[in-house]
């Protein structure tokens, strides 16, 4: 049963001190860092290795919450992946420790929360969404390739221009003007 830790800072200015002492005041045995890594991305050598790492009845120890996680959801799914593993956790800051009843109870409500706000979500952009649709708009990124700019390329590619010259002239783009192309002829086909 080991405690190991994991610190990590978003820049190179940025000082792991802080977290280091905190870690070695809790009794890890070991820290895996991340430094100049943004908690938004995927990619944290560190936390990937202090994963691999640990083992049955072993606790990942981190200063703050944030210090893991990239949101609530991956923060969940990292401690509910650990704890699959028999794998503890604790935050230093916050006093949570998933190794003790009370602890476990307070990371799953952080969990319930955190599901509780993701449906709220999708509740409201639904409602929202079917507002728009109820005064007739629709969501999502506006049409580029209009029927007018397919046309005036249909005829510019008729012409004897490839399909990215005619997307240039149209002011469109190649993968639009080709998606355009592929749905009008699909369509032409169905009707048939």
């Amino acid at each position: 049963m080991a405690l190991v830790g994991y610190a990590r800072i978003s820049t190179a200015e940025q000082n792991l001190a802080l977290q280091l002492d905190a870690l070695a005041a809790a009794g890890t045995m070991r820290v895996f860092e991340d430094r100049g890594v943004s908690g938004a991305k995927r990619e944290r050598p560190g936390l990937d290795e202090a994963l691999r790492y640990l083992r049955e009845g072993d606790t990942l120890v981190v200063w703050k919450l944030d210090r893991l996680g990239r949101s609530m959801t991956h923060l969940l799914q990292t401690v509910a992946e650990l704890e699959a593993r028999g794998v503890g956790f604790r935050s230093l800051t916050e006093a949570i420790d998933t190794t003790t009843p009370t602890g476990r109870l307070v990371f799953h409500i952080f969990g319930a929360l955190g599901q509780f706000e993701r449906d709220l979500i999708r509740e409201r952009t639904g409602a929202g969404l079917a507002a728009a649709a109820a005064r007739g708009r629709k969501g999502g990124r506006p049409v580029v390739a209009t029927p007018e700019k397919v046309a005036r390329a249909r005829r510019l590619i008729g012409q004897g221009l490839t399909v990215r010259e005619a997307a240039a002239r149209v002011r469109i783009g190649k993968s639009a003007l080709y998606a355009a192309l592929k749905t009008s002829v699909d369509q032409g086909a169905a009707d048939k």
